[in-house]
């Protein structure tokens, strides 16, 4: 049954109601660019085919009542356009509310009550940015709903203050840009900072990106983020001694190479390093991408991970293990690990007759050497947040079987 076909039995059920818009946000992946954000540098993230649905309709009065499939145990949640505040009891509707209540702060006019029934095929805590997801696809339907005079880039700023004010979290503004500005076939090239970004082309005809969640709790990610950031902090203070610069993205290789000793610190030089390298490869992703050269790209992907790994220390046994394995198969165009690190996921190009092998050899040697499984979905290039109609949202044929995501949750055996 088509994800839509699902989320309208639901809504019926919740809402009595066979009336309501369809709208979908998509979950992102960053291809290459990783800790690159807080170093003046460039990211490379694209929205993919998975991701969030809403089904809404408007109802009298001003109660908001919310349901998620995901979250079933929580109920429908109802709270007032009057109120709306954060409310911990209310849990994952917190992220739509406060998009609610950012709009309405901004004088755009949100005036009855709604029934909202949310989907999400992105895995919690996988690294594929569900919150995100759920911001935007709320934010494009307000949009929609009410007929509101809005800029993507006013969606997707804010987003981010919902999950900086609103929510807690202290994150950067890919993860909203690439679901808000996503387009399909085609990966964005971004500066942080500035937000300028060019679109590069990537047109897998012959290929999918297999994403594999290493289901490893990111229990240090925080903390060794903090301690990365402090050091490529400390490097780029030693280096502007000499050098007139206020990041480390300013840098190119060779002058790099040429001043590193200023930074007399071995483990400071191998974070400097990376911060330097990866963004350089961001702008070569570009350049191939242009050209056509997916090849070129690939390896691009799988010197990132080995900078990661060797020069950044950020992957960890359970990433390695993955990305090591993909590196082993035939079909492979490149694979690295995406996010920030000692757990989520990684990503890999793989053409499409090889899918099922790849999973299942890559499934396989996870398991037998980690001691639990990995899932697996496949997923392509997609159109960022957007309105959709219940029949136009299937793309792709992978082994013959046409549909619009075809996703697997791997739990081999070792016999």
């Amino acid at each position: 049954m088509h994800q839509v076909e699902k989320c309208a039995a639901v809504f019926k059920e919740k809402f009595h109601s066979d009336r309501y818009r369809v709208f979908f946000a998509p979950g992102r992946i960053n291809l290459i660019g990783e800790h690159t954000d807080y170093n003046g540098g460039h990211v490379f993230p694209c929205s993919i085919t998975l991701g969030t649905y809403v089904l809404a309709q408007k109802s009298s009065g001003n109660l908001i009542r919310m349901y998620s499939m995901n979250f079933p145990e929580k109920g429908v949640i109802t709270f007032s356009l009057r109120d709306l505040d954060y409310n911990k009891t209310h849990d994952w509707a917190n992220y739509p509310k406060g998009m609610i209540r950012y709009l309405i702060a901004d004088g755009y006019q949100i005036d009855s009550g709604m029934d909202l029934l949310f989907y999400g095929e992105i895995p919690n805590g996988a690294g594929l940015s569900s919150s995100a997801s759920i911001e935007l696809a709320t934010g494009v339907m307000l949009e929609k709903m009410f007929a509101l005079s809005l800029e993507r880039l006013t969606l997707v700023k804010l987003g981010k203050k919902v999950e900086n004010q609103f929510i807690g979290v202290n994150c950067g503004i890919m993860d909203q840009f690439a679901i808000g500005m996503g387009k399909t076939d085609c990966g964005i090239l971004l500066d942080c900072d500035t937000l300028k970004y060019l679109y590069a082309p990537l047109h897998l005809k012959q290929q999918h990106i297999v994403i594999i969640n290493s289901n490893k709790r990111r229990e240090l990610a925080d903390s060794k983020y903090n301690e990365r950031r402090n050091e490529c902090e400390l490097a780029l203070k030693r280096l502007q001694a000499k050098l007139p610069i206020q990041s480390l993205g300013e840098l190119d290789e060779a002058t790099f190479e040429k001043n590193k000793d200023l930074i007399g610190d071995p483990i400071l030089i191998k974070r400097a390093k990376h911060a330097v390298y990866e963004n350089r490869r961001t702008l070569k992703a570009l350049t191939e991408l242009k050209q056509g050269r997916l090849a070129e790209f690939g390896k691009l992907m799988n010197e990132s991970h080995i900078s990661l790994r060797d020069d950044y220390e950020v992957t960890g046994k359970e990433l390695d293990t993955l990305v090591d394995a993909a590196w082993q198969q035939p079909g492979v165009l490149g694979a690295r690990m995406t996010g920030g690190g000692f757990g989520g996921c990684t990503i890999a190009i793989v053409e499409n007759e090889q899918i099922e092998q790849f999973i299942d050899q890559v499934g396989r040697t996870y398991k037998e050497n980690i001691g639990y499984a990995a899932s697996f979905y496949i997923a392509n290039i997609g159109d960022g947040a957007k309105e959709i109609s219940q029949d136009s949202d299937v793309v792709g044929c992978i082994g013959g079987r046409k549909s619009r995501v075809y996703w697997f949750s791997c739990h081999l055996s070792t016999d």
